[in-house]
């Protein structure tokens, strides 16, 4: 989960402050309303993540593909953090022994294990598209979030220690749950 907010980060820095409110057609969300909805979500299924209903009543997910106005982008941001301190927090309680309790969504039962599954497909789905949406709308100013076009084999030859001093992304290092 981490990556992945670390990666819509490295593009979402990236943009100039209208760029968050480009859509490509009729039919596409904006950064800014990607960034509504994963933040949405992430509020409604990670709030009391492993003894509530991750749908909560309060949450009105049609809401977050509208925008009235534009909102800052600060407030976006806001809305971002909130989420992911949401999820990294659900996260640090999860044990080992919860992986396999039952927790709902919608009313629909999932292991935990599956939960975290949906969420990460579901936050890793938008990302793509916030990733796909700045390195379009910043063209030839695009700085890459991953190695360069023709840099695979040099990144190869290069010793850990030369991989990360170089700053380009590395695979993380695996983390165990509590327990």
């Amino acid at each position: 989960m981490r990556g992945h907010k670390r990666l819509a980060e490295g593009a979402l820095i990236q943009l100039r402050d209208e760029d968050f409110f480009v859509t490509l057609d009729p039919e596409t969300n904006s950064v800014a309303i990607l960034i509504k909805h994963i933040a949405g979500n992430m509020r409604s299924r990670f709030t009391d993540f492993l003894t509530t209903d991750g749908e909560k009543p309060d949450r009105h997910r049609d809401q977050e593909f509208e925008l009235s106005g534009k909102p800052a982008r600060a407030e976006l941001m806001r809305a971002w953090e909130d989420g992911w301190s949401r999820v990294l927090a659900a996260l640090d309680e999860v044990r080992s022994e919860d992986l396999m309790h039952t927790v709902y969504i919608r009313q629909e039962p999932h292991t935990v294990a599956q939960a975290l599954n949906r969420a990460l497909a579901h936050y890793a789905y938008h990302i793509g598209q916030i990733v796909f949406l700045a390195k379009h709308l910043r063209s030839a100013d695009w700085k890459t979030l991953s190695l360069p076009r023709g840099k695979s084999e040099e990144f190869n030859r290069m010793s850990l220690e030369d991989r990360r001093k170089s700053g380009r992304p590395l695979a993380q290092e695996p983390t165990s749950l509590k327990g």
